[in-house]
């Protein structure tokens, strides 16, 4: 480990040890932001997976941490609290983007083991279909995960899109060819979506779906631990859409949580965190009191209940949870 690693969690420890460290978040709240709990750790650990997956013995670990520093508490429990009552701990909600099938196979086991409660934003058009994100199935099939030869049929069409492989993705280090492939794939989020669409289509389908099915959306509900809200309806970039299609897919998403959940959350959760004004008007006016962004920082029911913060999870921070309370730390002081 470096040595600002090694830094970054002393000073991580010492806030959250000392009372002066401590004393920021008297009356602050964290959201805490999570997308996949995945098999195992040594998966969750290559660059290209480490932002948004974390293993289960990460995940445990962070939750004991979690309990140990925190009250763990339901998202609509930290946005309604009182900000006159300061608790004696700091207060820590979990959300999950997206609505992925491993939130129920393998983060809910642990969530009830430890009785820590979660909202999962769901991108609906996902649910309970065979329909792929998009990340997942490019980056599994450039992977390797499939095969060579879904792997090089898909590298023949990123071509045609304009987009070829940088040659570092036939790197023989493992981890270079990892990061190589993580701002690859970031690079392709400039193009439109129908071509996201086709080059999805491209991929291999896999043996299971990978999105949630809404009877384990009820599963999750029925537990009293877990609670829904959206995520966009087909996961668009909403900054992105006009006034019609930002309607239809406000509209589209509220509908399918209003059929298939008793009680959803009056929170909507922006696809990679993109919002401005107008978006934020036409959340409001869906009837939606606040919406989950992706900038960091603490809730301290003083800023837009439209954009509230969140911290996000990875699999080096959930491993190491000091380097978590080290960007708490960083959000504390504007």
């Amino acid at each position: 480990m470096s040595i600002k690693q090694v830094f970054k969690r002393t000073g991580g420890w010492l806030y959250l040890n000392t009372s002066l460290g401590r004393g920021p978040l008297r009356g602050a709240g964290v959201i805490l932001m999570l997308h996949r709990v995945l098999t195992n750790d040594r998966a969750a650990e290559l660059p290209h997976r480490n932002e948004l997956c974390v293993g289960p013995e990460a995940f445990e670990h962070l939750l004991i941490w979690l309990q140990r520093y925190f009250e763990c508490v339901p998202l609509m429990s930290l946005l309604l609290a009182d900000p006159e009552s300061v608790p004696n701990r700091p207060r820590v909600a979990l959300t999950f983007d997206d609505g992925w099938r491993d939130n129920a196979v393998n983060a809910f086991p642990l969530l009830r083991q430890y009785q820590v409660p979660a909202s999962i934003f769901l991108s609906t058009d996902f649910i309970g279909s065979r329909q792929h994100f998009w990340w997942e199935s490019i980056g599994e099939t450039l992977w390797g995960s499939h095969g060579q030869v879904a792997r090089h049929s898909l590298i023949e069409h990123l071509q045609h899109a304009g987009k070829p492989l940088p040659v570092m993705l036939d790197d023989l280090d493992v981890e270079r060819r990892s990061l190589s492939l993580l701002h690859y794939l970031q690079s392709l989020k400039t193009l439109e979506p129908q071509v996201l669409s086709d080059l999805t289509q491209a991929c291999p389908p896999g043996s299971q779906p990978q999105a949630l099915n809404w009877s384990q959306v009820r599963m999750l509900e029925d537990s009293g631990l877990i609670r829904f809200g959206p995520h966009g309806a087909s996961h668009a970039i909403l900054t992105g859409l006009d006034d019609q299609r930002l309607h239809e897919e406000l509209t589209r998403s509220r509908t399918a949580l209003e059929n298939g959940c008793a009680q959803p959350l009056p929170v909507y959760c922006y696809p990679n965190g993109d919002n401005d004004e107008r978006v934020r008007q036409f959340v409001a006016a869906h009837g939606y009191a606040f919406g989950l962004g992706t900038e960091t920082g603490l809730y301290r029911h003083d800023g837009d209940p439209l954009n509230l913060p969140r911290f996000g999870v990875s699999q080096r921070n959930a491993q190491h949870p000091e380097l978590l309370a080290w960007r708490i730390r960083r959000g504390t002081h504007p």
